[in-house]
């Protein structure tokens, strides 16, 4: 199927999705990271992009002003996603929709703590964060199964994401 028929099946997929009042709108706006969830290939890359330009433009900045407000802001964000993705869920009608990448988008900005922010770093830590997220070694691979719901949806990430950030802090020394 032609890409051009993809992205209008995601089109109407989005404007179907979002047509019943203002808190189902906003629980898919923010759940599918301002619908780059709709992409027609590879949606959870489509987030983790959306969540290194949030950390290029908000929490980078945020970061080396204060990295306790950087923390407790991803941390609000965070548990906003647990509810944010649980909702999702129902509205899609199936558990971790690959629409939902609000976890991919905490993900990549808690892969970033910690670390420079320099291209190299950004790129490491982009690479390193999808192949955790892709092949969610444990226990991440267990997280949520176990928890189920939002807060499954959202903690697996956050294991991918510790070790993304650990692997861009040892790439870090080696640069």
């Amino acid at each position: 199927m032609p890409v051009d028929r993809l992205t209008g099946a995601s089109r109407r997929a989005m404007v179907s999705d979002s047509s019943a009042g203002p808190m189902r709108f906003l629980t898919i706006f923010f759940a599918t990271g301002f619908y780059s969830g709709y992409a027609p290939s590879a949606p959870g890359t489509a987030g983790s992009i959306v969540g290194l330009v949030i950390w290029w433009l908000i929490f980078a900045p945020l970061w080396h002003a204060s990295p306790a407000a950087a923390i407790a802001l991803w941390a609000v964000i965070f548990i906003a996603g647990c509810f944010i993705s649980g909702h999702a869920e129902i509205i899609f009608g199936q558990h971790d929709s690959s629409k939902i990448v609000i976890d991919e988008i905490c993900g990549m900005i808690a892969t970033m703590f910690f670390n420079s922010g320099g291209w190299i770093h950004l790129a490491i830590g982009f690479a390193a964060f999808r192949v955790f997220d892709i092949l969610k070694p444990f226990p991440a691979n267990q997280i949520d199964r176990r928890m189920g719901g939002g807060a499954g949806v959202m903690f697996d990430d956050l294991a991918a994401a510790i070790y993304a950030n650990l692997v861009l802090q040892l790439a870090s020394r080696l640069i």
